[in-house]
């Protein structure tokens, strides 16, 4: 019997790069070194609870510079990839960077920054030492894995990655509501990683790959790229990302869990979380499966509209200042998953554009509700009021932000908006343009009306209006524990200007903004830069 072993040798070269890699490409995964040593850091130094902070934000703001010089080098050079190993794609595993990824990324990085700075004052001795610090900056590698990876096997693995930390998080206090959110939060997002396995599983299957180019590349030679298949692959990431990002009808867990953490994660969940999930649907079904999402068009219309009522009338029915705000988050899903629907140029850099925005206003919508609190000692609207008499320049802050959610001039929210609406108008999706519309109004009426009562109003509901515009006895409770020691602390304000300072600035001076969410859209849409920066030459 002849053996089947060989002694000839395999010459591998040709599946490997050779060339070293160029010192400005290790810019593409320092924002996960950074991130992954960063957190082994402060989890050394779990005990020192005086120190975590002061190294945690230096890891943040090193993450923000190195980020900074990604964005820098992408809107050089275009696409730009590198592979682990030396193992060229489709063997190796690829982190490849476009505008998209590079600008979320970036955002994302300074939103944690901000988020960290907060945390000096909100997060507690008790918080630090059960891993706040370490938690966040672990959940920042998740989140710019996501954002960089070119591989889907590893945009699954960045995903677990921040989820992991998103629990930790969620269940700092070990309070019986902080278990009961983190248990609706877990079951809901564990239903959709293995929706995401499942799909992973099966595009493997067909296409023998799972580099994002390659699938790409396969799925454009096909004759039916909308096949039985393929739209159950396509329907399973839906529900995935659909879950992730918190659209109707699987987003029930949002409201039921984003209002019992501290004030702070709260802000980085609204923040970040949902729009990976966006993210994730923007690059699987534009880049990767455009068919899929042509044939699914009418579905993402259907349920965008849906999540935009579900958000802006759910933000209407409530009294508590953080579910309403978690409702905005959810109305703010529906106008990215509108851009989706459309799948145009024009739609796409809308919603990257809305992304951007929301994850700003969003954290610090949840950053000023924090400090509502802290000069109050509630969040119920019932119980709220008189705060314009003790802290005008505050009032204008949130009367910013409330302007800028509801997508309304001169701030950040208007322009995505104008361009969300046109594109879809210009689709023939009248329905779905209105709905953008009326859910801004509805917005509108939901933020205008916790202006008024926390702010405008004299005191709290039955106060004889202007008679009581000083604390009561909620308000004087939470003086007393610490909350006026933390207002007069740079840490609370800081971050918040910071968010504020950018919603300002991308509304009156949207260009390069623009500029960025066109060149995001049209990597999606022409992927041609992609594929080559992937595999070279084509």
């Amino acid at each position: 019997m002849a053996s089947t072993y060989s002694s000839e040798k395999v010459d591998y070269s040709a599946a490997m790069n050779l060339e070293p890699v160029a010192a400005a490409d290790w810019l593409i995964v320092a924002p996960v070194l950074v991130s992954l040593i960063g957190g082994a850091v402060c989890l050394m130094m779990r005990k020192n609870t005086d120190a975590q902070p002061k190294l945690a934000m230096i890891f943040l703001a090193l993450l923000v510079l190195v980020n900074f010089g990604l964005l820098i080098r992408v809107l050089d050079q275009g696409v730009i990839t590198m592979v682990m190993g030396g193992w060229l794609p489709p063997f190796g595993i690829a982190f490849t960077v476009d505008a998209l990824g590079a600008t979320l990324s970036l955002i994302a990085s300074i939103v944690a920054f901000c988020a960290g700075l907060y945390g000096i004052v909100t997060v507690g001795a008790t918080g630090r030492r059960y891993g706040f610090y370490p938690f966040l900056v672990l959940l920042m590698a998740g989140v710019c894995g996501a954002f960089l990876t070119g591989d889907i096997f590893n945009l699954y693995v960045w995903f677990e990655v921040l989820l992991i930390s998103s629990y930790g998080m969620l269940v700092l206090g070990n309070e019986k509501p902080q278990l009961d959110g983190a248990l609706k939060y877990g079951v809901l997002n564990l239903i959709g990683t293995n929706f995401f396995l499942i799909g992973t599983g099966m595009i493997y299957g067909v296409f023998g790959t799972l580099n994002m180019a390659d699938i790409a590349i396969k799925m454009s030679e096909l004759d039916s790229p909308a096949s039985g298949t393929l739209l159950t692959i396509a329907v399973l990431y839906f529900l995935a990302f659909a879950m992730k990002a918190a659209a109707f009808p699987v987003n029930f867990w949002l409201p039921a869990s984003y209002h019992t953490p501290n004030i702070v994660v709260s802000a980085v969940f609204a923040g970040l979380l949902t729009k990976v999930g966006v993210y994730a649907l923007m690059r699987i079904f534009v880049l990767i499966m455009p068919g899929s999402r042509e044939a699914l068009a009418d579905l993402f219309a259907i349920v965008a509209i849906l999540t935009l009522m579900t958000g802006a009338f759910g933000a209407l029915a409530q009294s508590e200042l953080r579910r309403l705000l978690g409702y905005l988050v959810i109305a703010g899903i529906g106008s990215m998953l509108a851009g989706i629907a459309v799948g145009t140029t024009l739609a796409l850099s809308g919603a990257i554009f809305y992304a951007v925005h929301s994850i700003i206003v969003m954290t610090a919508l949840y950053m000023a509700s924090g400090i509502v609190n802290m000069m109050s000692g509630t969040y119920d609207l019932r119980q709220l009021g008189g705060l314009y008499q003790r802290n005008v320049a505050f009032a204008a802050v949130f009367l910013v932000l409330a302007f800028a959610v509801s997508g309304l001039p001169p701030f950040s929210g208007f322009w995505p908006k104008v361009l969300l609406v046109d594109a879809a108008f210009a689709d023939g999706r009248a329905l779905l343009g209105a709905a953008i519309l009326l859910s801004g109004f509805l917005t509108t009426i939901a933020m205008g009306r916790v202006w008024i009562y926390a702010f405008w109003r004299g005191g709290p509901e039955g106060t004889p209006d202007g008679e009581s515009a000083g604390p009561g006895a909620a308000a004087a409770a939470a003086i007393a524990g610490g909350g006026a020691a933390g207002l007069a602390g740079p840490a609370v304000w800081l971050p918040l200007g910071i968010l504020t300072a950018m919603i300002v600035y991308f509304g009156l001076q949207p260009e390069w903004m623009l500029e960025l969410s066109t060149r995001g859209a049209v990597g999606l849409v022409e992927p041609r830069g992609y594929l080559r920066s992937v595999f070279g030459g084509l």
